[in-house]
């Protein structure tokens, strides 16, 4: 079990807002009243940390860098004060000009943006403000054509809005609110890039607003250019975990890992989890096995269509499937009530990975568990480097299996599964010939397993002897003998032709024919 230590060092700055803020109700906010109606209806009565501190100081205007744990409301955080701000925008008309795009909210994957989407959609749902999504792995034409309709909210992945931008189905040159959810990894190289020419097509005047689980220094510096004036709200200590999950990290052999993880699901009776993995082809393999070792499973990782992707999170929601098998695509920010596990089958490259991963459970102070496999040099040094980022010390525990589970490291690695079956097929072809010889066919036929049948039982042996050879015939026995054929004098010299004219035969001869000539007058006088 990990062990907490205490943070001595940490200093808070004047801008900053800590955890001494008392629980507070939604009541006692001054939001709008369709706001407070709707969020009344979705059942929010006392408010989070996160909540408590960043909405009153987003409805100021003013820009925010907020850190909370996973699961702690970071949604409700930004989209209330935003729509309550926007509601001066509200109006009835049809046209698409009186809807222009007055927040942009960006997300880094597509679940997460389709997510968010929902919830802004719930609580704007007594408003008469318009919010859209668009992302990758779908058709642009319906996004198309609810962008042209006039929308106020969009939520947006980097990539597919730059694809809407160039495409000029999306203006943002009246956006009053960035948010970047998530923002540790959207100030990653790889969104890098696009955030910046994202942001090139907006206002240089604008709230802008990054809330996530986890900020480095290297993020606070590179996000402090975006901002201006930003106020932090940290509720939590930088990096850590939610004390409401039970963190385990095992030692176990790569070829035990599938094992470890049936005796915990056991031991505990899980009915649902999360299996995190490092690649997508060991996500796809892993999945394979496990639905093949009786457990209802299915896979979640970026090479699966969009639409995979949703029925993949859909059935898992509701119910259908036991294991989530999926890469750090459904680490970050995917709200599924009463998950009681996560599994880090593959210990995360990127320490911050580990904080969103096990966020996945235990959220809105509900319990959890966190069950980490560590395997290998390699994975030391990765649980020595989420050690320094959650400023815990980790301590290894052994696995003790019990003896009537399934050996599966016996049955090969995770990619063996269809070779396991067939090394079982040809070992029991291989027994039973050996015990035949061995004359232990007799016991064996006792217990119905095989027996040998009675020699009078046996079909009859083929007879491979040789038919007799047919009878000769003494004129195909002589030797060849070439024919003699009488002696003919070639053409030039034989005898002359006597009589007649001597044509050769390769003239034809003329043919007579009959004329009809005009007389002269010579000839008629």
């Amino acid at each position: 079990m990990p062990e907490q230590i205490p943070d001595t060092a940490a200093s808070h700055s004047p801008d900053s807002l800590t955890t001494d803020t008392p629980v507070m109700a939604f009541a006692q906010l001054q939001l709008a009243a369709p706001l407070a109606r709707a969020v009344a209806e979705m059942g929010y009565e006392s408010m989070t940390p996160i909540q408590a501190q960043a909405i009153p100081v987003v409805m100021t205007g003013k820009d925010v860098m907020g850190a909370a744990q996973t699961g702690t409301g970071k949604t409700a955080a930004f989209s209330l004060p935003l729509l309550h701000r926007l509601l001066k925008h509200e109006n009835a008309s049809t046209s698409p000009a009186r809807h222009p795009v007055r927040a942009l909210v960006l997300l880094p994957t597509r679940e997460l943006a389709d997510q968010v989407a929902q919830q802004v959609k719930l609580y704007a749902k007594y408003t008469q403000l318009r919010s859209a999504v668009v992302f990758g792995g779908m058709d642009m034409k319906p996004q198309t054509l609810e962008l042209k309709k006039g929308v106020e909210v969009l939520v947006a992945t980097p990539g597919r809005l730059l694809d809407h931008i160039e495409a000029k189905n999306a203006v943002l040159n009246q956006v009053e609110y960035v948010v970047l959810d998530e923002a540790d990894r959207m100030l990653d190289i790889g969104f890098l890039p696009d955030l910046q020419r994202i942001l090139s097509y907006l206002p240089k005047q604008r709230t802008t607003l990054l809330f996530s689980a986890t900020f480095s220094p290297e993020i606070k510096r590179l996000a402090s250019s975006y901002l201006q004036d930003p106020i932090t709200i940290e509720v939590a200590r930088s990096n850590a975990t939610a004390s409401t999950v039970e963190q385990h990290f095992y030692s176990v052999g790569e070829d035990d890992k599938r094992r470890a993880l049936h005796h915990v699901i056991r031991k505990h009776q899980l009915k649902q989890a999360f299996v995190f993995v490092n690649s997508k082809l060991g996500c796809a393999r892993l999945a394979r096995s496990l639905e093949r070792e009786g457990l209802k499973t299915t896979a979640l990782h970026g090479d699966k269509s969009q639409d995979e992707r949703l029925k993949a999170l859909e059935a898992f929601k509701s119910g259908e499937v036991d294991l989530l098998v999926c890469t750090d695509v459904a680490a970050r920010g995917l709200d599924i009530k009463d998950v009681p596990a996560v599994f880090n089958f593959d210990v995360p490259f990127n320490a911050e990975d580990y904080v969103h991963r096990i966020g996945r459970t235990g959220r809105a102070g509900a319990s959890g568990l966190a069950v980490s496999f560590v395997g290998g040099k390699n994975d030391a040094r990765l649980v020595a480097d989420i050690e320094k980022l959650i400023k815990t010390k980790i301590e290894l525990e052994a696995i003790e299996f019990e003896e009537d589970s399934p050996n599966i490291s016996a049955q090969g690695r995770i990619n063996d599964g269809r070779r396991m079956y067939q090394d079982e097929a040809r070992d029991d072809s291989r027994r039973a010939p050996r015990s035949s010889e061995r004359g232990g066919l007799r016991d064996i036929a006792h217990e119905g397993q095989y027996a040998r049948p009675a020699r009078d039982e046996r079909a009859p042996r083929r007879d491979y002897t040789r038919p007799p050879a047919p009878p000769k015939d003494p004129f195909f026995d002589q030797p060849y003998e070439p024919s003699v054929a009488p002696e003919v004098k070639p053409s030039w010299e034989a005898a002359p032709r006597t009589g007649g004219r001597s044509i050769s035969a390769n003239i034809k001869p003329k043919r007579r024919v009959a004329f009809l000539f005009k007389a002269t007058e010579e000839t008629s006088s």
